[in-house]
């Protein structure tokens, strides 16, 4: 759940006083960049340099791997689809239990290219969370006019994700002390139930929260942080940067 930088001890680093506007701009413009590149070398130059400011922001390691473990998954079974899926070119040919398994290379090529993408879209996105509070980000949003209903969901959900994951510990850890994890089937049905009790709380929250705030008077405006003016020094430094990485895209 260690997405933002509220849950790290906050390196003395520019990157973390740096306004988050300009961050969200320049992480926008980094990942039109990525989404557009054909090539490999300006994907695996954004890995490099996001696993470079990692290391250089001294983030845990247990972190840096679970924030990055879904995209691998996904990149890896597209890398397979593309592959024995996708081509012309065959690279090599299988028999197995009567099916023929012919592996691309059109389709290694393309698997690894879209495999590549999504990491350094990932990487770009979470060197955002690890840098930037998450009032900082919500403000951020708002001040570029995204849509009120999405910075409303964005603060719920972000408010009762860490809620229902301290729940979802509190069964687990009751169904575990009575063996409920003690063979594969126990183990299913236990996860069944665990799920099903955190869909039922989440409608129970939801409807409490609803509640509690029109009680409130809430009326759809949520107040976020005011914005300081923008710093010269900060906009030049970052349209430089842009223009280095536009360079490197552009070879």
């Amino acid at each position: 759940m260690h997405l933002f930088a509220e849950h790290f001890k906050r390196e003395k680093s520019r990157i973390y006083t740096l306004d988050a506007r300009v961050k969200l701009i320049f992480t926008l413009v980094l990942l039109a960049m990525v989404l557009s590149y054909n090539g490999f070398f300006f994907l695996l130059f954004i890995l490099v340099a996001s696993a470079a400011i990692c290391l250089r922001l001294r983030l845990p390691l247990k972190v840096f791997l679970l924030r990055f473990c879904e995209p691998l998954f996904i990149a890896g079974i597209l890398i397979l689809l593309k592959f024995f899926f996708s081509g012309e070119t065959s690279i090599f040919t299988l028999n197995f239990a009567g099916f023929k398994i012919i592996g691309y290379s059109e389709g290694l090529y393309e698997g690894l290219r879209i495999a590549c993408r999504i990491l350094a879209a990932v990487s770009i996105v979470a060197i955002l969370g690890f840098t930037t509070l998450f009032t900082e980000l919500i403000a951020a949003l708002s001040w570029l006019k995204a849509p009120k209903g999405f910075i409303e969901i964005l603060m719920f959900a972000y408010r009762y994700i860490f809620v229902l994951s301290d729940e979802a510990q509190v069964i687990y850890n009751a169904q575990k002390n009575r063996l409920g994890y003690s063979n594969v089937r126990r183990g299913l049905s236990s996860f069944g139930i665990l799920s099903g009790s955190l869909v039922l709380k989440a409608f129970e929250h939801n409807q409490n929260l609803t509640v509690a705030m029109i009680q409130r008077g809430y009326d759809g405006n949520i107040p976020v942080l005011k914005h300081k003016p923008f710093k010269a020094h900060e906009i030049i430094l970052s349209a430089a940067t842009i223009a280095l990485f536009a360079f490197i895209w552009k070879i």
